[in-house]
C-alpha cells in the first residue's frame, strides 16, 4: 500500500510541475523511482534503466494533458513541433539503445551532472540573451538530435533543453514553455518505446514490467498527474498575465 501512495504523491507533483514549466518531471522522478524500486528488491544492475524507462513512460500521459492546455491558449508554435520532432525521434531512441549498454553507475553519474547543471542554471537565474532568430531545417534538427538524446539518457520531457534553446531563439517565455510541452510528447513517446524494446530480454525485472518500464507505477503516476498538469499550466498563463499587467 505505501508504494501506491508514494506514486500516487510523486504524480501528483510532476504533472503540477509539468503543466506550469513544461518540464516531463524526470529530473523528480528519476531518483525518487530508483529509491523505491531499491527497497522493492530491483537488482542494481537494472535499477537506474528501470527508473529512466519508467519516467519516460509515466512523462507520456503529462505531456499529453501538459499540451492539450498550452493548445487551448495558444501557447503553442505547431510549425517549430513539426520541424524537429523528426530529429527529436531519432535523437532519443538512439540514446535509449546507449542507455542500454551503460552500467547502471555510469548512468547515475551523468543524471548527476546534469542535474547539477540544471539546478546551478536556475539559482544563477542563467538565461540566454534573445539574439538570434530561429535557424532553419539543419539547425533546428541539429537542436533536435541534441534535445532527444541528452533527453533520453536523464529521463526528461526535454524543457530544461528545449525552453532556453527557444528564448534564446527571440520566441517568447510562454510560448517557449508551450512548444516544450508540446514537444515532449515524442521524447516521451520515442524514449518508453525504447526503453520497452532494448530491455525486453532483461533479466530480474519487477512484475508486469515490459522491458525497463514497470507499468504498475506508470498507471498510478499518470492517473494523477493528468490532473494535476492542467493546474499548473493554468498557473502559467495567470503568471504570464500578472507579467503583463506589471510592464
Amino acid at each position: 500500500m505505501e508504494w501506491i501512495a508514494a506514486y500516487l504523491a510523486l504524480g501528483a507533483v510532476v504533472g503540477f510541475m509539468a503543466g506550469l514549466l513544461g518540464i516531463g518531471g524526470g529530473g523528480i522522478m528519476v531518483p525518487v523511482l530508483t529509491a523505491l524500486f531499491a527497497a522493492q528488491g530491483v537488482d542494481n544492475t537494472h535499477l537506474v534503466h528501470l527508473a529512466l524507462g519508467t519516467s519516460m513512460a509515466a512523462i507520456v500521459v503529462t505531456a499529453i494533458s501538459s499540451l492539450r492546455t498550452h493548445h487551448q491558449h495558444q501557447a503553442v508554435l505547431w510549425p517549430v513541433v513539426v520541424r524537429i520532432t523528426p530529429a527529436i525521434l531519432i535523437g532519443t531512441f538512439a540514446a535509449t539503445w546507449l542507455a542500454t549498454m551503460l552500467p547502471t553507475r555510469t548512468l547515475a553519474i551523468f543524471f548527476s551532472c546534469f542535474m547539477a547543471y540544471v539546478s546551478l542554471q536556475m539559482v544563477l537565474n542563467i538565461k540566454p540573451k534573445p539574439q538570434r532568430q530561429l535557424p532553419g531545417t539543419a539547425g533546428v534538427s541539429f537542436a533536435g538530435l541534441v534535445i532527444g538524446s541528452i533527453s533520453a539518457l536523464v529521463a526528461i520531457g526535454g524543457g530544461s533543453l528545449t525552453v532556453p534553446f527557444l528564448t534564446w531563439c527571440n520566441v517568447r517565455i510562454q510560448q517557449a514553455i508551450g512548444t516544450s510541452a508540446a514537444v515532449g510528447l515524442p521524447i516521451a513517446l520515442s524514449g518508453a518505446l525504447g526503453y520497452m524494446i532494448n530491455g525486453w530480454s532483461a533479466n530480474g525485472l519487477p512484475d508486469y514490467s515490459v522491458g525497463y518500464v514497470s507499468l504498475p507505477a506508470v498507471l498510478l503516476i499518470s492517473a494523477v498527474s493528468f490532473f494535476t498538469a492542467p493546474v499548473g499550466a493554468r498557473l502559467a498563463l495567470v503568471w504570464r498575465t500578472v507579467c503583463l499587467l506589471r510592464r
